[in-house]
Order: C-alpha cells, then sequence, then structure tokens
C-alpha cells in the first residue's frame, strides 16, 4: 500500500518533532567537557586579550572550562583552518576576527576554508581599533609628517603587522596606496611583538592593534598618532582619527567574534550565543574591553553572518582597486 498524504505529513512532524528534542537534550547537557577556543594570532595581542576575557566568562557561566589555544600564523588562516576542519560538536570554537575571516581571503591565493561556507557565526564580539604608532627615534610627530617622511624616504621605513594579510598588514598597504606612499613590511606573528620591537627601536612604525599599544602609550619609547576608525575611539578621545589628520576616507578596525564549524547543532550555537550576550552585558566585560581599548559590540548569529558578507564584499573591492595580493 502506498502511505497517504497525510501520513508521510505526520511522519516528518514526527522526525522534526525528534530532531527539535534532540537539540534541546544537547544544548541542556552542553558542555559536558572542556571547550577549546582557537585564538589564531599570538598571546597579547587584541583577539588574544578578547578572546581570554570571553573564554573566562564563558567558563563561569556555563560550567565548564573554556581553554584558549594561540594558533598563528599566515595571517591568522592557519588558526582558522584548524578549526573548520574540527569535529562541529561544539568543542573546538573559533575566536575569529576580520583578519581571518573577512580580509585574507581577499588577498591571498589558496586560502584552505571558505569563510561563509566552514564556519557558523555564534556572536560579534567587539571591535578593536588599530592606532598609528611609530618608535620614539623617528621624526615625526603627526600623521601628515610620516606621510612626508615616507615620500621623501620611498622604501625606507619599515613598518611591521601581525602577518601577511592580516589586519595591521592590510591597514598600513591601504594607507600606502591612499597617501602614495611606500613602506618596507615586516611580518611577525602577533601585534604583540611588533609593539617589541617598535620599544626597542627596531621598527619605524605599524598600524596596531589598540590593546597592543595602550599599554605602553605613557612610556615614552612609542608615540600614538591616529587611531584607524571613523571616528576616535573612547579609549584615545584625544588622538585624532587618520581620516581627520588628512586622509579622507580612511577607516578600518579589528572586530572579533566567536564561530564554530559548520555542522555545529543549532541549540548549542544557540546556546552559546545566549551566554555571550550575557558575559557582554556583564560590567567587569565591559570593563575588560573597554580598557583594551575595544568598543563592544552585540547581534544575533544572523546579524554576525550578515556583517561577515559586508565586509568580505568591502575588502573584495579593496583589493581590487589597490592591487595588493600575497601569494
Amino acid at each position: 500500500m502506498k502511505p497517504t498524504r497525510s501520513l508521510l505529513l505526520s511522519l516528518c512532524l514526527a522526525a522534526l518533532s525528534m530532531t527539535s528534542a534532540s537539540g534541546l537534550a544537547i544544548a541542556q547537557t552542553y558542555p559536558d567537557r572542556p571547550v577549546r577556543i582557537v585564538v589564531p594570532f599570538a598571546a597579547g595581542g587584541g583577539s588574544d586579550v578578547v578572546g581570554r576575557a570571553i573564554a573566562q566568562k564563558l567558563s563561569d557561566k556555563l560550567g565548564q572550562s573554556f581553554v584558549v589555544e594561540n594558533r598563528t600564523g599566515a595571517g591568522g588562516s592557519l588558526g582558522a583552518s584548524q578549526v573548520a576542519r574540527a569535529t562541529p560538536d561544539g568543542y573546538t570554537l573559533l575566536l575569529g576576527s576580520s583578519s581571518e575571516i573577512a580580509q585574507y581571503p581577499n588577498v591571498a591565493a589558496n586560502v584552505p576554508y571558505d569563510s561563509v561556507r566552514d564556519f557558523v557565526p555564534i556572536a560579534l564580539i567587539a571591535t578593536v581599533p588599530l592606532v598609528l604608532t611609530v618608535t620614539d627615534s623617528l621624526p615625526v610627530k603627526t600623521t601628515q609628517e610620516v606621510i612626508a617622511h615616507a615620500k621623501q624616504n620611498p622604501g625606507k621605513l619599515n613598518y611591521g603587522s601581525a602577518g601577511p594579510g592580516s589586519t595591521t598588514h592590510l591597514a598600513v598597504a591601504l594607507f600606502n596606496a591612499m597617501t602614495a606612499t611606500q613602506m618596507t613590511h615586516v611580518p611577525y606573528r602577533g601585534s604583540a611583538p611588533v609593539v617589541t620591537d617598535l620599544i626597542a627601536g627596531n621598527l619605524h612604525l605599524a598600524i596596531s592593534t589598540m590593546s597592543a599599544v595602550l599599554p605602553h602609550a605613557g612610556g615614552g619609547k612609542i608615540r600614538l598618532l591616529a587611531v584607524s576608525t571613523a571616528k576616535r575611539a573612547s579609549a584615545l578621545p584625544n588622538v585624532p582619527t587618520i581620516q581627520e589628520s588628512g586622509v579622507p576616507g580612511y577607516a578600518t578596525g579589528l572586530w572579533t567574534g566567536l564561530l564554530a564549524p559548520t555542522g555545529t547543532p543549532p541549540a548549542i550555537v544557540a546556546r552559546l550565543s545566549a551566554a555571550v550576550a550575557e558575559a557582554l552585558a556583564a560590567p567587569e566585560m565591559k570593563g575588560i574591553l573597554a580598557g583594551q581599548g575595544a568598543e563592544q559590540t552585540a547581534g544575533t548569529p544572523a546579524q554576525f553572518a550578515e556583517e561577515i558578507r559586508r565586509e568580505l564584499a568591502v575588502w573584495k573591492d579593496v583589493a581590487q582597486k589597490t592591487g595588493i595580493r600575497i601569494d
């Protein structure tokens, strides 16, 4: 006998009900063992600081350890690749950023993941402004003086970044393109070692993460000249933007957010998203982010997914217009 349409509908509804119940059961028991959060940059940088702060809050709220693992290299793509290949069970997450999710795929060849296909967005956490920073021995005190010095000495100024294709690399590449200057790129494995060499005088400048340079702002070894975002940063209200300083239209930053491998159960994604929202609402979390110069953001997984698609389109356009390419 052929099954009737009503019988097929009943079977489908039963299957959906069982799937929903199974997902709810998974969410109620998750996590039942430690969760790994991969941060694809070195310890001490902007992503790492945010990652460790959110990991601690998630540990407190969900009753299991959320452990940060730094997996550096290739503009953050090594860590992202590791998570993309992980079992989609909610126990390996990525503290992703605009660097390896939106920028690197637009400027590098053979990126081993697709930012939209291979990840499930969980929650956007914060945006960290970048800061045009120079070593104290460089005889410049404003953005315009940097531009003038670079034009007088083409290729002789060196700048550090968190790696080829990273946000801090592309920030300077964009700056060079918009100011018709030429500088020499020195890649590192994260923002923290860049600032160490700026302090030591081994680098001339960087457009580095605020969280990496802010603790050294008053030490006399480096000078913070301008912030990268369209608006002034709340942590440095007296420091002008690069745009204000004579580079019209210049605006970029480093956002961070939590992602999981595609296939992670929606119930787990929802549980994590709710836990991150609660964590961001806590006064102490707001204080931690503010102390690192991070501008807090929030939203649903769907809103985060839309932001990723928007940023991919923006940096595709920038890459095409500037010719930036990493092989």
